[in-house]
C-alpha cells in the first residue's frame, strides 16, 4: 500500500459485533438473570469447597472424604516426608488441564476477569469455569499456597458472561452479569454479602450506577443466601476478643501503633505485588517446558511446608492457611521471630507458586501475611507498652484488612470483608486508619497492585481511573472512522477536495516522507475556490493530535487528549514501534466519541 494514497474503508464506526441482534433487557429483567447467577455461583462456592476437600484429604491422608476444616490445624499427614511430592503431582495435573483445555485458568483469576472486561468485550468462555474449578480445588488440595476466592471469581463471571453470551445482550449487561457473578461468588465464599458488592463495584464494574448496581446486590444477596443454608451462618473467622465489651475509645499509643502497621502493611504489600510479578517472569524463562518449570516450582513449596512440619509441627504455607490465622485470632502465642518467619515464608510461597503454573488466588494469603505482620506487631507493641493493653489477636485482624487493602488497592471492600468475615465492630476506627495508609503507601512505591500489575507487564493495562461509564471500555478499532485518506503534504488543496469527492473519504492523514505530520478536517477550514491550485495540505494541516494503538480504549485515548490538550485522535496498528503513514487504521474525532455515547445510553 502507497503511502502517497491511502483510503480507508467506508464505514465510520462499525462494531464487530451485529447490534441489529443484540438485545436490551429492562433493570428488572436483569435483575432476574442475576438472580439466576447469585444461584449458581453460590452453588459453585459450593460445588468448590468439597472438591478442595475431596483433594486434600486424598492427596494428604489416601482417603475419600468430603470432610475437611480449613480453620483447624489437622494431624500429620500419612505419607510423612512423602508428603514434599504432594504438590508436584498436584501441579502437573494442573499443568496438564490449563495448557489442554483453557489457558486462562492459569494464575490467580481476577486478572483473566478483569482483561475480559476491558479487552475481550467481557467475554469468558464457558469451559473456564469448569477447568478453573478442578485446576484451584487440586492446586489447594495438594499444597500449592493459593487462596480460593480468585477461582470462585472467575466461576461466577465465567457463567455470567456465559448466559449474557446465549442471551446475546449488549456490552454493558454482559459485563454488568460478569460483575455480579464475581461478586456473588466471592459473597457466598466468605459470607460477605456487602464485600462482595463492594468488590464488584470497587475492582470489575466501569460504571457504577442503578443500572450495574441493583444485578449486582441481586446476585450477592442470593448467593450469601444460599450459601449459608448450605455452609453454616458462621463467619469466616471467630474472634473470640470481639466478644469482649469495650468501655473507651481506642487507647491514643495504640492508635498510632495501628498507623505504624499500616506503613508496614503498604510495604508489605509492595514487596507481594514485586515477587509476585517477578516470580510470574522468572519461571516462564527457565530451562524446559511448563512441566519442569511447574515441578522446579512445587518442589520448593513441598519443602517449605514440610520444614514448618517439622520445626512447629504443622504444614504453615500449604493451601490457603486459614488454620494459621484463626490460630493467631485465637490468641495463642507466638514469638515475633516465627511471625516474621511466615510472613515473609507465606509471600515467597504464594508468589513460587503462582508463578511455577499454580491455578488459585491471592486474597487468602493476604490475609495470612497481613494476619502474621499484625501480630508481630501486637507482640512487639505489647513488649514495649506492656500497660496500654496491646493484643496481637486485634492487631492481627487489622493487618489482614490492610494488607488486603494494600495488595489489591480495594480499600473499601478490604475494611468492609474483614468486618464480615470477623464481626468485630471494635477494630473499625484501627481499621479504617491502617487500611487508608497502607493503601496510599503501596501506591506510592509501584502504581499497580496484585491484580492490574500482571495486565501492565502483559501489555494490556487497564485504566487507573476505572469508574467512568460503559462506553469508554470500547476499544478504539471498534469506533474509529475508517473513511480517510493519506496524502502527501505538497498535495495540492484543490486536488485534495477532487479526491475526496471521488472516494467519499472525510479524513484526510498528512505525509511527510515516512512520517505522520499533521491531519485536515475540511469541514473545519477555510477554503475559497483557487484557480491556481496555490495552497497544499501543509498550509492548512493541524498537529492538534495524538497516535494511539487501535487495541486502547476509548478512556485512555481520551485522557491522553485531555493531558496533551488534543482534540483528535489518529489510530495505528498496534504492533507498529514507530507509527507511519501506512499504519494508519483509523481516526477518532469528535463525532466518534458522540456516537458512543449516544450508542451506550440509548442501548
Amino acid at each position: 500500500m502507497s503511502a502517497s494514497e491511502v483510503t480507508g474503508a467506508a464505514s465510520a464506526d462499525t462494531d464487530p459485533s451485529d447490534d441489529a441482534e443484540q438485545r436490551v433487557y429492562s433493570i428488572p429483567g436483569l435483575c432476574v438473570f442475576a438472580f439466576l447467577i447469585g444461584i449458581v455461583a453460590a452453588a459453585g462456592a459450593v460445588v468448590f469447597r468439597y472438591l478442595i476437600s475431596t483433594v486434600h484429604n486424598l492427596f494428604y491422608y489416601g482417603t475419600f472424604n468430603y470432610y475437611y476444616d480449613a480453620n483447624q490445624f489437622e494431624a500429620p499427614s500419612s505419607f510423612g516426608p512423602l508428603i514434599i511430592l504432594a504438590p508436584v503431582i498436584g501441579g502437573l495435573i494442573v499443568v496438564f488441564l490449563v495448557r489442554t483445555f483453557a489457558p486462562e485458568a492459569k494464575g490467580h483469576g481476577v486478572p483473566e476477569v478483569m482483561y475480559a472486561i476491558y479487552h475481550k468485550n467481557g467475554n469468558v468462555r464457558g469451559v473456564v469455569a469448569i477447568v478453573k474449578s478442578l485446576a484451584s480445588a487440586i492446586s489447594i488440595g495438594s499444597g500449592a499456597s493459593v487462596g480460593r476466592e480468585g477461582p470462585i471469581i472467575q466461576i461466577g463471571a465465567s457463567f455470567g458472561s456465559t448466559l449474557a453470551r446465549m442471551l446475546n445482550l449488549v456490552r454493558w449487561q454482559k459485563i454488568t452479569l460478569l460483575a455480579a457473578g464475581a461478586g456473588a461468588g466471592i459473597a457466598a465464599t466468605f459470607n460477605t454479602p456487602l464485600g462482595g458488592v463492594l468488590f464488584a463495584v470497587e475492582m470489575l464494574l466501569p460504571e457504577v450506577s442503578s443500572r450495574t448496581f441493583l444485578p449486582v446486590v441481586v446476585a450477592t444477596a442470593t448467593a450469601t443466601y444460599i450459601a449459608r443454608i448450605a455452609l453454616g451462618l458462621d463467619p469466616a473467622f471467630i474472634v473470640p476478643v470481639a466478644a469482649l465489651e469495650v468501655h473507651q475509645a481506642v487507647d491514643a499509643v495504640q492508635l498510632v501503633a495501628y498507623a505504624v502497621l499500616g506503613v508496614f502493611a503498604g510495604v508489605a504489600s509492595w514487596a507481594f505485588v514485586k515477587f509476585l510479578a517477578w516470580c510470574e517472569d522468572i519461571f516462564p524463562a527457565l530451562p524446559g517446558n511448563e512441566y519442569t518449570q511447574n515441578i522446579i516450582g512445587m518442589l520448593m513449596i513441598g519443602c517449605l511446608s514440610y520444614a514448618f512440619f517439622l520445626t512447629t509441627g504443622n504444614y504453615h504455607t500449604a493451601g490457603v492457611g486459614y488454620a494459621t490465622i484463626q490460630d493467631i485470632l485465637n490468641g495463642t502465642p507466638y514469638t515475633f521471630l516465627l511471625l516474621a518467619v511466615l510472613l515473609l515464608a507465606k509471600i515467597a510461597a504464594t508468589s513460587i507458586s503462582l508463578g511455577s503454573g499454580a491455578s488459585g488466588g491471592v486474597f487468602s494469603p493476604s490475609l495470612f501475611i497481613g494476619a502474621t505482620l499484625g501480630g508481630a506487631v501486637g507482640v512487639i507493641g505489647a513488649m514495649l507498652f506492656p500497660e496500654h493493653g496491646f493484643s496481637p489477636a486485634e492487631f492481627a485482624l487489622v493487618g489482614m484488612g490492610a494488607l488486603v487493602g494494600g495488595a489489591t488497592g480495594a480499600s473499601m471492600t478490604a475494611i468492609v470483608m474483614i468486618f464480615e468475615m470477623t464481626r468485630d465492630y471494635n477494630v473499625i476506627v484501627p481499621l479504617v486508619l491502617a487500611v487508608a495508609i497502607a493503601v496510599g503507601v503501596r501506591r506510592r512505591l509501584v502504581a499497580a497492585n496484585i491484580y492490574t500489575i500482571k495486565l501492565r507487564n502483559r501489555g494490556k493495562p487497564i485504566p487507573t481511573m476505572r469508574h467512568t461509564n460503559m462506553y469508554l471500555v470500547r476499544q478504539a478499532e471498534e469506533l474509529m472512522a475508517r473513511n480517510f485518506m493519506i496524502l502527501p503534504a505538497e498535495t495540492p488543496l484543490c486536488k485534495a477536495v477532487v479526491k475526496l469527492g471521488e472516494t467519499g473519504a472525510k479524513h484526510v492523514i498528512v505525509s511527510d516522507g515516512t512520517r505522520i505530520a499533521g491531519f485536515v478536517r475540511f469541514g473545519t477550514i477555510p477554503y475559497a475556490p483557487d484557480p491556481d491550485c496555490a495552497q497544499t495540505l501543509h498550509d492548512v494541516m493541524s498537529s492538534d493530535y495524538v497516535i494511539a494503538p487501535q487495541n486502547n480504549i476509548l478512556n485512555s485515548i481520551i485522557a491522553r487528549m485531555n493531558q496533551r490538550d488534543r482534540s483528535y485522535a489518529i489510530i495505528v496498528d498496534g504492533n507498529a514501534v514507530v507509527p507511519r503513514p501506512d499504519d494508519v487504521v483509523g481516526v477518532i474525532d469528535t463525532s466518534e466519541i458522540a456516537s458512543a455515547v449516544v450508542a451506550n445510553h440509548y442501548a
